[in-house]
């Protein structure tokens, strides 16, 4: 039986994408002409494949049992064609897309972009927020690059790689006219603390580490990037528990001071995951391993 291969990214796109319209974007086709590809699929599968619903398109089982072949067929398709492109990052001219949380951003990217502008320096980069959804991050449909944080519950059709650790520790002012070189358990409970917001993954976990250790916090005030923190704790009496990473960049700010945490409050892991559709393309590979040598260098 003969297959028109052109198909293949259509069933793919509307698997990801659930929608008619983002999927014609995202392959720049109109409507009616990935409506008219979606009818030839039908036809040749043989089962409607896609169901319309009030707020998109639902697979078939059918659909749901052919997607995994399918788009590991696609992803091989992909290889083998980026795989016969050699990259040389000293003259590539690329636009990066990615996905980090926060936290990366804050504590990686700078570093990153140091690599870059030495390594690759025609790369331009560009980052997209992470806070809990991946799909808003485009990294499912492929269209970015990769996402950097913690990740939990990845689809099937991401990679996801372990590339680091950090745990928690506290930032109070320098002149703090209570907390000296240690903050006790009572001492941390009774004071205002500083979060960050929107509550991604990281502030999930450190609620749960402060309950698992049976500490209690009181937020005075939630802020939307690591950024705005030491400029609030240097001029309060606020206290701000804090990546040891983001704390190891403070530590040269003679307004704060970094302190253990009360009690071991744990760690927690650092994760990049892409598209395995990227699996076995030069340029992704090559950009894969700069992130992981960052993320070493840093721990």
């Amino acid at each position: 039986m003969k297959y028109d291969l052109n198909l293949l990214p259509v069933f793919v796109a509307l698997m990801e994408e659930r929608s008619v319209t983002r999927a014609a974007s995202r392959l720049g086709m109109t409507q009616a002409a990935l409506s008219n590809a979606l009818a030839r699929l039908r036809l040749t599968l043989q089962d409607p494949l896609f169901i319309r619903e009030r707020y998109g398109m639902r697979p078939t089982p059918k659909a749901e049992l052919l997607a995994p072949a399918l788009v590991a067929a696609l992803a091989s398709m992909d290889a083998v064609v980026l795989g016969q492109q050699a990259f040389e990052p000293a003259r590539a001219d690329h636009l990066i897309t990615i996905a980090p949380n926060s936290y990366v951003e804050f504590v990686l990217v700078p570093q990153l972009v140091a690599r870059l502008s030495v390594v690759a320096p025609g790369v331009r980069l560009r980052t997209l927020p992470f806070g809990t959804d991946l799909a808003e991050t485009g990294v499912s449909s492929g269209d970015t690059a990769m996402v950097l944080g913690r990740i939990n519950d990845a689809p099937d059709n991401l990679v996801v790689q372990h590339i680091g650790e950090d745990g928690l520790a506290c930032v109070v002012r320098a002149d703090h006219p209570v907390i000296g070189t240690r903050i006790g358990k009572r001492q941390y409970e009774r004071m205002k603390h500083v979060n960050v917001l929107p509550p991604g993954r990281l502030r999930t976990g450190l609620f749960q580490a402060l309950e698992r250790r049976g500490l209690r916090r009181e937020v005075a005030v939630s802020v939307t990037h690591f950024a705005s923190i030491p400029e609030i704790v240097a001029a309060t009496d606020y206290c701000a528990t804090l990546p040891m990473l983001i704390c190891k960049r403070l530590v040269h700010d003679t307004r704060l001071k970094v302190l253990p945490a009360p009690v071991d409050l744990g760690s927690f892991p650092l994760h990049m995951a892409w598209h395995v559709r990227y699996r076995d393309d030069p340029a992704h590979i090559w950009l894969r391993k700069l992130v992981a040598e960052v993320a070493q260098a840093l721990g």
